[in-house]
């Protein structure tokens, strides 16, 4: 049987432990609220096996999506996606830059690191995305800086928040990933990683994060 890009990506997520299921004891979030799974990209750059299968992926990913020879410039947003960014700019066979949260306040003060040229095609390259905030503010230091950025994309999308996705496509921007939670939930429901209960706790969740939240004592918005 051959696996879809979505089910290796969430296989090498669950085996690296760059995902996590914890309902019986839920992680806070720097927002307040608690969740029953955690998501941590970062880890994969110690498994050089499998971020080339990813970045593989990656690569025939936004070819099909945004285009053979349609992008000038890959960029990282500051830091999780510096790496990322790397690798996938070299299976792209493009330049890449990376981008500041914010300008480093001497020298040129600069956001953007790297050679960004006026009217250059930029993909903006993240670990992960949840509901695409940072994302915007990224592509619009690209445009500052003359570039032009209609897509982002990301080893991970939470896909729950379809605000997020909104948002960036009022913005003129699209979201391309690899997998979201909810291919990570059916390669560990059909695998056997999840403890008796755990998938009803994560599912739940995933249909009403705040709900779910307030629920386990979560800070309230």
């Amino acid at each position: 049987m051959t696996l879809s890009p979505a089910r290796i990506t969430a296989r090498i997520l669950i085996e690296t432990k760059s995902v996590l299921f914890r309902p019986e004891d839920p992680f806070t979030l720097t927002s307040g609220r608690v969740s029953p799974v955690y998501v941590d990209c970062r880890r994969l750059i110690a498994f050089p096996r499998a971020r080339r299968r990813l970045m593989k992926m990656a690569a025939a990913t936004v070819e099909e999506k945004v285009g053979f020879e349609s992008l000038d410039v890959v960029a990282g947003g500051e830091t999780a996606g510096i790496p990322f960014a790397a690798w996938l700019s070299d299976h792209l066979m493009l330049p890449m830059c990376y981008i500041r949260k914010k300008p480093k306040g001497f020298g040129r003060n600069a956001r953007i690191e790297g050679n960004l040229e006026e009217g250059q095609h930029v993909l903006l390259v993240e670990d992960m995305a949840t509901d695409g905030g940072s994302k915007l503010s990224f592509v619009e230091g690209i445009r500052e800086a003359g570039g032009v950025c209609g897509h982002t994309f990301v080893i991970f999308h939470y896909g729950i928040f379809p605000e997020g996705e909104k948002m960036l496509a009022e913005a003129g921007v699209a979201l391309h990933s690899l997998a979201t939670w909810w291919d990570v939930i059916a390669c560990a429901k059909e695998e056997g990683y999840f403890a008796e209960g755990q998938a009803e706790q994560v599912e739940a969740f995933l249909h009403d994060p705040k709900g779910w939240s307030k629920a386990h004592g979560g800070k309230e918005d």
